[in-house]
């Protein structure tokens, strides 16, 4: 089954007016959807948009694997497991709150922010927290999440190039940017796939794009 979710369905958040922009994928604070609460473990798919100078401060995360991509711009970090970075486009950031974490995300850059960061549940709650940046992760290369059983693969098909979707119980798909196409449906940026029991899917590239593909159980 593919269940295409589109970029415009998103629920709402942030605060515009700050200069703070989110669109929710799945239930989230206010919006509260009991048909649309996780899929497999993951349990947020959140576009964020910062202005210059603003952010988010400190606040707190427990028995989640946050996973975060820079879409433009430049993401400062300051967390409680002891890190302070700067995190770019191309760079995969990975907090994995354990037990009890917090931290600071801000944009202390002179450009506009965009991230996509998405939540995860780990099969087993507790543990000690940790933090993880690899910095530039190459097209197709794998990034295990472990403590939740995932797999993201972030690829970077060029006009015309044919991505294989992996063979996993479930797939996410998250369309950054580009126009493609999976089994005869158009997807655009913000677009999402949520891909279960499907065996043989190739995703098509119209133009240059950038997804981020995890491999769920």
């Amino acid at each position: 089954m593919i269940d295409v979710r589109r970029g415009a369905d998103r629920y709402a958040g942030g605060d515009p007016d700050a200069g703070i922009t989110t669109a929710h994928s799945f239930s989230f604070g206010p919006h509260y959807d009991p048909d649309n609460l996780r899929f497999g473990p993951v349990l947020a798919c959140n576009e964020e948009g910062l202005a210059p100078g603003v952010g988010f401060d400190e606040h707190p995360h427990s028995n989640t694997e946050i996973v975060t991509w820079v879409v433009e711009g430049e993401l400062t970090h300051k967390g409680s497991t002891g890190e302070s970075t700067v995190v770019r486009p191309g760079d995969v950031q990975h907090l994995s709150a354990g037990s009890g974490a917090r931290h600071i995300e801000r944009n202390d850059g002179a450009a506009p922010l965009r991230f996509v960061q998405m939540w995860l549940a780990p099969s087993v709650a507790g543990g000690e927290p940790s933090y993880a940046l690899v910095r530039q992760i190459a097209d197709g290369a794998p990034y295990e999440i472990p403590a939740a059983g995932a797999v993201l693969h972030v690829r970077r098909p060029g006009a015309g190039e044919r991505v294989a979707v992996p063979a996993a119980e479930r797939i996410y798909l998250h369309v950054v940017r580009g126009d493609l196409r999976l089994d005869g449906e158009e997807l655009g940026p913000g677009d999402a796939a949520r891909i279960t029991g499907e065996q043989g899917l190739e995703i098509v590239a119209g133009s240059p794009g950038e997804l981020l593909i995890w491999e769920l159980p």
